[in-house]
């Protein structure tokens, strides 16, 4: 069975964005791009991978599904980008975007944990990764296998928060760490 896996960079105190969606506060280090370029290069939006130094071609290592909210979406459809990962497919949750024309983009407007258990059930593929946002996250809570938390060394003060809905307490066991020479950390959790 496929995990459902939310890989996310976070500030130290627990925002994935700034109050507008801005992310370009998180000092990333050439390091760090170099680790992702190497684990997880399917995580680098299409358009970027060349300016990253991701041969265009690189083949997906652990994801080849990513579910994204429309606050997620909406830099890249702004920016005229419709398929943001064109090496994976794509599926946005928005009761409000309508459809999109773009070949592997798929728009859930109906409840994302079916959307979520149903990717889970598929026989075949890597796993699913949940790029955001914090809403989401929210919902699919129950559902989340695993976390990877990239906690970069700045406090935003306000934003959207990694997590967003009611209280729901849920335990996960840490099972590998690493350190970048900004400071910035990556965890890995389990679903206990």
């Amino acid at each position: 069975m496929r995990n459902l896996v939310y890989y996310v960079g976070v500030s130290l105190d627990g925002y994935i964005a700034g109050p507008n969606g801005e992310f370009d506060f998180f000092p990333v280090g050439a390091d760090l791009t170099a680790w992702i370029n190497a684990e997880y290069p399917e995580t680098m939006p299409t358009h970027v991978r060349e300016m990253v130094g991701l041969p265009p071609d690189v083949p997906n290592r652990r994801f080849d599904t990513v579910v994204m909210g429309r606050r997620t979406y909406e830099p890249a459809r702004q920016a005229g980008l419709l398929s943001p990962y064109r090496h994976l497919r794509q599926y946005i949750v928005s009761r409000t975007i309508g459809s999109v024309d773009a070949p592997g983009v798929e728009v859930v407007d109906t409840d994302p944990l079916a959307l979520v258990r149903r990717l889970k059930q598929e026989p075949d593929g890597l796993d699913i990764w949940l790029c955001g946002g914090g809403e989401l996250a929210g919902q699919l809570s129950t559902e989340i296998d695993e976390l990877v938390i990239k906690s970069y060394p700045v406090v935003a003060g306000a934003g959207i928060p990694a997590f967003a809905g009611g209280f729901l307490p849920t335990m996960f066991t840490p099972t590998a760490r690493r350190e970048f020479d900004n400071g910035t950390q990556v965890g890995w959790f389990r679903r206990t």
